[in-house]
């Protein structure tokens, strides 16, 4: 989110910071301290920055479990806008993988994109996980867009490839339906979650 909205090709990692909404110029902020602290300070500091990650654990009020959450429950889904909106979806054993080579093999003050190399509209999205739970389109509410809301994220993921021989290992499928299944056999996990979200 820290580099806009794009709306071909990738970012690469020394693409200008043009967050658009105050939560992604916090994260471009953050970026910002952590690469002054190794240019004045010398400190052994990289900075990674992902796609959106989807995995197990991922807290309910985020588009992947809150979808599967609801629709297993039976209950809508909130569609933002268009839907046309395209993320880069990065599989959290991927990202952790990314960090991992970074934090041992990463060069100090430099920057590295994560990412997934799958590439989908929320329209899209959304009708894997109505296939993967047995659900149709009338359990779909299109709601207002948000504010801020970018359209197209896509990083460039050359420099780390190249460099520290990242490449994503889970493909979209197989890790979404893995997904999907954890969120029908740990309902224990993010039931409460949920429950204290709504109070």
């Amino acid at each position: 989110e820290v580099y806009g909205s794009i709306t071909e090709g990738s970012w690469s990692e020394d693409h200008i910071l043009e967050p658009n909404s105050p939560y992604s110029a916090s994260k471009a902020s953050s970026d910002l301290i952590a690469r002054s602290y190794h240019r004045t300070h010398g400190l052994d500091v990289s900075i990674t920055r992902c796609s959106n990650n989807y995995g197990p654990y991922h807290f309910p009020e985020k588009v992947i479990p809150l979808f599967v959450t609801n629709l297993i429950d039976d209950l809508h889904v909130p569609l933002y806008g268009t839907g046309e909106n395209i993320r880069d979806w990065l599989h959290v054993d991927d990202h952790c993988r990314g960090i991992s080579l970074v934090l041992t093999d990463g060069r100090a003050g430099e920057v590295y994109n994560i990412g997934g190399g799958t590439e989908l509209s929320n329209l899209e999205l959304t009708e894997l996980l109505l296939e993967a739970t047995g659900r149709d389109w009338s359990y779909v509410d299109r709601v207002a867009d948000r504010k801020g809301h970018d359209l197209r994220y896509s990083v460039d993921i050359s420099k780390i490839s190249s460099e520290l021989g990242y490449e994503p290992q889970v493909p979209f499928e197989a890790g979404l339906a893995e997904v999907v299944q954890w969120y029908r056999d740990n309902r224990s996990w993010w039931e409460p979650l949920k429950t204290k979200a709504a109070l």
